[in-house]
């Protein structure tokens, strides 16, 4: 099967100048975005919650933004998934319990008018925790043998929602210690929809919930995870080929990432985990292309030996292009249809993916190679000097 029929002759090199200028461009303007504007960090990073709601009746993410308002949902980010006919939606806040700080407040103050307290501990935002101490036992009924029920419902009253409090049991300096369960988000979200979109039936699907905490390890895993991956690569290639071309091989792999994070930091989806799955296949990716023509150039550089390093790369280039595209096109194939049918992440994923494919395929000619020239130019210059430095010395008179 040939792509290309007979041998190209194409002078990818000659234009290399040009297109090392708008990747620089392109990269910088990107690094300057992500340090102005960051990323969207998902649920994976940035802590919160997340749910993913059906309608049974078609919807707008208007509708639902317009009802997170008139319920006090005020940060509440909507994305729809899918078509307009599924009705289906991502929901997200920031936090996992429904104890913000205001909340804690209200909270605070109806643990307090309960009766007499020894002490009310700092609530735990984290984790949705409140831990108090009162000098009495709750008053208790034959309903509420704990007097925990009369404490959840006024606790409920200034407006926080309450999974459950518990009696923990008596305290050796006297006294009865009590702990309250704050209510995850996803159940104000849902109560919240009730409310403002009467007759509107819808089904939970999923809910997803990652702590501040958690969310930073994580974000700060999958860092090293590219560091790491970035270094290997870098090791291998060092020993595989000469010095001159593992600079390029680097080189490439950073311009490839810096433009697939480009797609999040453009369109503002979601960076999450799969976004650094995304990076980590596109760094394979782009090493994987520039090892290929690296070995081409190597063998011409054999077989041609005297010739300029330009017209070898260009040689190289043209003997893989078939190959190239090949390889390239039916990748990218396969994610079209993951364009066309997937929705949400698995969208995301064939985007950034082919993001990476089509700057990895050009990195490989435009930034590698013309690193590799450089440093060969340097390399032959130093050899010139040194070597005019010697005859200087040895046509000295004594």
């Amino acid at each position: 099967m040939h792509i290309i029929k007979g041998k190209t002759n194409i002078d990818f090199i000659g234009k290399r100048r040009i297109a090392l200028l708008i990747s620089s461009l392109l990269n910088l303007g990107i690094i300057v975005g992500i340090a102005i504007f960051g990323f969207n960090l998902g649920v994976d990073f940035a802590g919160g919650t997340l749910v993913e709601v059906k309608f049974k009746e078609e919807l707008q993410p208007d509708q639902l933004r317009e009802a997170g308002k008139k319920g006090n949902l005020h940060d509440l980010q909507v994305q729809r998934i899918g078509s307009d006919a599924d009705s289906s939606f991502l929901l997200r806040m920031g936090g996992t319990t429904q104890l913000t700080p205001d909340a804690a407040e209200k909270a605070v103050a109806a643990v307090k008018a309960l009766g007499e307290t020894k002490f009310v501990q700092k609530p735990d935002l984290d984790n949705g925790l409140l831990n108090f101490r009162m000098v009495a036992p709750l008053p208790a009924t034959e309903d509420d043998k704990d007097g925990t029920k009369a404490a959840k419902e006024a606790i409920e009253k200034v407006g926080v929602g309450v999974k459950d409090v518990v009696r923990v049991g008596e305290a050796q300096g006297g006294g009865v210690d009590y702990q309250v369960q704050f209510a995850g988000m996803e159940l104000k979200i849902s109560a919240v929809l009730r409310e403002q979109l009467p007759g509107k039936e819808f089904e939970v699907r999923r809910v997803d919930y990652v702590g501040p905490q958690v969310g930073k390890q994580l974000r700060n895993k999958g860092i090293m995870a590219l560091l790491w991956a970035s270094l290997f690569i870098l090791i291998y290639v060092a020993f595989r080929f000469e010095f001159k071309f593992g600079p390029g091989a680097l080189m490439a792999m950073m311009h490839d990432l810096i433009m697939a994070a480009g797609y999040f930091l453009v369109t503002r989806r979601e960076f999450n985990l799969t976004s650094i799955a995304v990076l980590l296949t596109v760094l394979g990716y782009s090493i994987n292309d520039t090892i290929v023509i690296y070995d081409r150039i190597r063998e011409e550089m054999a077989r041609f030996k005297g010739k300029p390093l330009p017209e070898i790369i260009n040689i190289a280039v043209n003997d893989t292009l078939s190959r190239t595209i090949l390889t390239s096109g039916v990748t990218a194939l396969s994610l079209v249809g993951l364009l066309i049918f997937g929705v949400g992440e698995i969208f995301d994923f064939a985007a950034a993916m082919l993001v990476g494919i089509v700057v990895g395929t050009y990195s490989s000619v435009y930034v590698a190679a013309p690193l590799t020239i450089w440093l060969d130019e340097r390399a032959a210059h130093r050899e010139h000097r040194q070597g005019g430095s010697d005859n200087k010395l040895k046509t000295k008179p004594a």
